[in-house]
């Protein structure tokens, strides 16, 4: 078994204009200040990361992980969360996907897709360069709005949505492999792979390429009333990434999964601080290092109620109590009375 990496934290929902957010080595001093040895670093943001030229320069990335290095901290991985769903956008999403683009591609959907799947593919050089092993993406969803079945679905329809987005993958994930680095797909509602089915189908149209993998954040498998933990029985093998977020699925007479529309407090299902929701942890981690996880656990910040601040702080501990230090023997090897064939063979009374 093995220990898993951590705790580190996802700068998406931290980066801005003001300081220490608007400069990635002064991010870096803030989290190995808390106590995160991994920064996930947002590549939409010029201030966590230049993409263009982590691509270009080698020199770049190894100054870039050096000056985390001063703090304690490292990159863990590289986020194309608002690239990678502009991969594949339905319609009626254009408008409001729009703004995850430069603006010179708005209101052009094909121009749009075409630069999301270039960031992508610079996410996959820029981790090469880094010394990374992952990075992470949503799939995007062409299918999402038709996810209710009502009014009845045309025969067809979801499978040709699922066969054009292993069409627009494919090419990526054989760049992933020719990088060395794993794509991961966050398993998230909104997006065409939101659960366990829909992983399945998705694979199939990439012919289970060895580089499609996942980001494991089981604060969105608690909204839909998933079972997290058997997710991690069934696709261990794939979950190369670790959203450590945490959740809570309050439903009553008036609202259920489906939220009534209303805000992410008012929410039967709402993002919840490390340690505030109904998340079993404890479970998680075990079955983690039960699996032979190798990366590394990262906080992921979405809280309906609490200060970011606040969750940061609190979160850095909470992953480090979490944090299985895998035993490197048996507890009970004291009690070992010898092995062997022929020992074995005494022990079952078949000599002779």
């Amino acid at each position: 078994m093995k220990t898993i990496k951590g705790p580190a934290i996802f700068l998406a929902q931290y980066m801005g204009e003001k300081p220490p957010f608007n400069d990635y080595e002064l991010a870096a001093e803030w989290a190995g200040g808390l106590g995160f040895k991994g920064v996930q670093v947002p590549t939409w943001d010029g201030n966590a990361i230049d993409l263009d030229l982590a691509v270009e320069s080698k020199d770049y990335c190894d100054e870039y992980r050096g000056k985390m290095a001063a703090f304690g901290v490292e990159p863990t991985e590289l986020s194309t969360h608002l690239q990678g769903q502009l991969v594949a956008v339905h319609p009626a999403y254009d408008e409001l996907f729009d703004g995850f683009a430069p603006p010179e591609v708005r209101g052009n959907p094909k121009a749009r897709m075409e630069w999301g799947i270039d960031q992508v593919r610079k996410s996959l050089l820029a981790s090469r360069n880094l010394g990374l092993t992952s990075t992470v993406t949503f799939s995007g969803a062409l299918a999402w709005p038709y996810f209710y079945p009502w009014p009845p679905r045309p025969a067809g329809l979801v499978e040709e949505a699922f066969a054009e987005l292993g069409r627009r993958w494919r090419p990526l994930l054989d760049v992933a492999d020719e990088c060395g680095i794993d794509l991961c797909y966050e398993i998230h509602p909104g997006e065409d792979l939101h659960d366990g089915v829909t992983w399945e189908r998705f694979l199939e149209e990439v012919d289970n390429h060895p580089r499609a993998n996942i980001l494991y954040d089981p604060s969105h498998f608690v909204l839909q009333g998933l079972d997290y933990l058997q997710f991690l029985d069934l696709y261990h093998e794939r979950v190369k990434m670790f959203h450590v977020k945490d959740a809570e699925l309050v439903c009553d007479g008036r609202v259920g999964v489906y939220g009534g529309y209303q805000n992410w407090g008012d929410r039967a299902g709402r993002f919840r601080s490390l340690g505030d929701g109904q998340t079993d942890f404890v479970s998680i981690f075990t079955k983690l290092a039960k699996y032979d996880f190798e990366g590394w656990a990262v906080l992921e910040w979405e809280c309906a109620y609490k200060d970011n601040l606040v969750g940061a702080a609190e979160g850095a501990s909470f992953i480090a109590d979490h944090i299985i230090e895998v035993a490197e023997g048996s507890f009970d090897d004291f009690a070992d009375s010898g092995s062997g064939i022929e020992a074995n063979r005494r022990i079952l009374g078949l000599e002779g």
